[in-house]
């Protein structure tokens, strides 16, 4: 078997460090394995296969002799060394929202869009983590249905938002009695003006609002979605909301046909396709939580159930590991996917 060279920029971050994991976890044919971060992280040691290695400081030269290159350091870090590594011969698999919108980047989810790798010109973009979960779980009905219209509220851990926002979910929780007066610092945005506490609370905003009243992450599960389904007829609109859940995404999801399938079709869809488990019980009160999603791979789906008054609508509800599926899973699946189609 052919094994690659391998580096992870962002190594030291929650999702470089969950792309290790993928990595060990699916044993990638890897050859040699290189871990990349800021000066600041530089030195650090990481456990790989039994191994010990020192995490490099990034630079352009890091990229010498790399087939594939994960990254996960921040938009303007994959700005600076993606088209250096590129420059050196690597295939960039991107995770951060720089590349995303590029014409001239593919935009992948592999069970949704693994065609679009082939058409790579070095970078491949990783989709924002809650708009992963939502196509995994709609386009199974898409391809069998059609699909005009989807309205989506999430309901988005912390951990979205790094460790410093985990930690202050924990601090504030622990003073209940404080908690409209809790310190906050870092949501809703930590460059914003004002912050609110998070724990206790639900803070309907996610990243910065866009001059159309929605947020950047609203827009961004709109526009990716539109791109990764090849649609751009397709009508998307998004609320994201910020809540006291350590690690896993939820969404409400509305959804609108073209067709008007039986509720035991569309549930048959959803539990046919891959990486994704149906868990739909209601009667027994069987239903995905992202307590219990929180460290698994598939995306989970419940609550199905069609619209009151329009045949062609149904409602679902959502839920997956949003620095698993959501990040690192999608971007070694990428990788894999790119091996499979013999494009590396």
């Amino acid at each position: 078997m052919k094994t690659y060279n391998v580096a992870i920029m962002g190594a030291t971050g929650a999702v470089g460090q969950q792309m290790k994991e993928q990595l060990e976890k699916r044993n990638f044919p890897i050859n040699q394995i290189v871990f990349l971060a800021s000066s600041r992280s530089a030195g650090q040691k990481i456990e790989f296969k039994g191994e010990t290695y020192t995490v490099q400081e990034a630079k352009p030269e890091s990229f010498e002799g790399i087939d594939i290159a994960l990254f996960s350091a921040g938009g303007s870090i994959s700005e600076k060394f993606a088209p250096e590594a590129v420059k050196r011969g690597a295939v960039v698999i991107d995770n951060t929202s720089a590349f995303r919108m590029d014409k001239e980047v593919p935009l992948v989810v592999p069970e949704v869009n693994p065609a679009d790798i082939a058409q790579h010109k070095g970078i491949i973009a990783n989709p924002n983590c809650s708009t992963i979960q939502m196509v995994c779980a709609l386009q199974p009905l898409k391809e069998k249905f059609g699909l005009n219209k989807i309205v989506v509220s999430t309901y988005q851990a912390v951990s979205g938002a790094g460790i410093n926002a985990i930690n202050e979910l924990k601090d504030q929780a622990a003073d209940f009695d404080n908690a409209p007066n809790a310190d906050a610092k870092v949501l809703p945005v930590k460059s914003a003006e004002r912050h609110y506490p998070i724990a206790f609370n639900a803070i309907p905003q996610i990243d910065q609002f866009t001059e159309n009243g929605y947020t950047f992450e609203e827009m961004k599960m709109i526009n990716e979605t539109k791109k990764i389904m090849h649609d751009d007829t397709l009508s998307v609109a998004a609320t994201c909301v910020r809540l006291p859940v350590v690690t896993g995404h939820s969404e409400s999801v509305y959804i609108e046909l073209e067709a008007a399938p039986t509720l035991d079709e569309v549930k048959q869809a959803i539990a046919e396709a891959p990486g994704v488990e149906l868990m739909d019980d209601p009667s027994n009160q069987v239903y995905p939580m992202p307590l219990m999603a929180a460290g698994l791979d598939e995306v989970f789906v419940g609550r199905i159930r069609q619209d009151l008054d329009n045949p062609r609508g149904i409602h679902l509800w959502v839920v997956s590991d949003n620095l698993i599926k959501g990040a690192s899973l999608n971007s070694v699946q990428i990788a894999e996917s790119m091996i499979e189609q013999g494009i590396v």
